[in-house]
């Protein structure tokens, strides 16, 4: 076996059995449960899931955004390079087209994507807006802590809905970055971009797993769930493996820019619209969560200089 391969081949196995056990955790223990967590424990799970939404926002700002624009604009200087000699009349307007925003136009398109979705599914099925058993407990516990607050905490009814959609989001993700591992040509670049994946992927696999179990998803549809999950980055390295070394048709580089953007923009929808304001619902401790959040978002920001 060529040494390249047996790398990559370790990195599928590596990249799978940490999804795996990082996303199983909350799931197969008990004292994970926030339903019968009471005092000091209850507490400790609230700072747990403030640090992960922070972790959320890093992966969100400092990993899939930061990447998706870099790769949308990278494409799109290709693509205008490549009709050069159709614009050689019309330089101020070419100009213009490659200094337009389109990563941002991509990533807000994956966002308002969600939302319609979201929307139309409220809209045409009104039981999804019923509140699960779990959240119930949960807003009733939010309410003792806190009798005299006039806020209002953001309804959970579109819990399990979002839940979904960053499953989906981080999949789309997770594909990407498996294929970036397979496309390596050296062991080291290999190891190091392998090593740069994991440093992360594990404390955000991590912090799905807690997602599902906040939003009493059953036990056996959130293990499938990090199943799948753990399956793509190995399916993307597995594409990556196949691809002959060199060989890109045109324009598949962008189609896999423009994925990368709207997968972004569902995962900054999620994280904005569902876990920060849950996490934050409660009046209780807020400088304390405050920390929270900066120290899962400052662990993403350091992981994003080598990754």
């Amino acid at each position: 076996m060529e040494p390249l391969l047996g790398a990559k081949i370790g990195c599928l196995f590596a990249l799978l059995v940490l999804t795996l056990v990082c996303g199983l955790i909350p799931i197969c223990f008990k004292w994970f449960q926030t339903a019968t967590a009471t005092g000091c424990h209850r507490r400790i799970l609230s700072f747990l899931g403030c640090t992960s939404a922070g972790v959320f926002l890093g992966a969100g700002f400092m990993h899939m955004t930061a990447e998706a624009l870099e790769g949308i604009k990278s494409e799109i200087q290709n693509l205008m390079i490549q009709r050069s000699t159709l614009c050689h009349l019309t330089t101020a307007f070419c100009s213009h087209q490659m200094e337009y925003p389109y990563g941002e136009l991509i990533i807000s398109l994956g966002f308002f994507l969600v939302f319609l979705l979201e929307s139309l599914a409220l809209q045409c099925c009104p039981g999804t807006a019923e509140t699960p058993k779990v959240q119930e407990q949960e807003l009733g516990t939010a309410h003792e802590l806190e009798p005299h607050s006039h806020g209002l905490l953001p309804s959970p009814s579109r819990g399990p809905f979002r839940a979904l959609i960053l499953l989906l989001s981080l999949s789309f993700h997770s594909v990407f970055e498996g294929l970036a591992v397979g496309l390596q040509l050296t062991v080291a670049s290999t190891v190091q971009l392998c090593l740069a994946v994991l440093a992360h992927k594990g404390i955000v696999v991590f912090g799905v797993g807690l997602r599902l179990v906040q939003v009493g998803t059953e036990s056996r549809w959130a293990v499938l769930s990090i199943l799948s999950l753990a399956l793509m980055s190995p399916l993307g390295l597995a594409i990556g493996l196949a691809v002959p070394q060199g060989d890109s048709e045109a324009g598949q580089g962008l189609a896999q820019a423009v994925l990368e953007g709207m997968a972004a923009g569902t995962f900054l929808y999620v994280t904005f619209l569902e876990i920060l304001p849950r996490e934050l619902a409660s009046p209780e401790a807020p400088l304390a969560k405050w920390s929270c959040v900066a120290a899962g978002f400052a662990f993403m920001a350091v992981i994003a200089l080598w990754a």
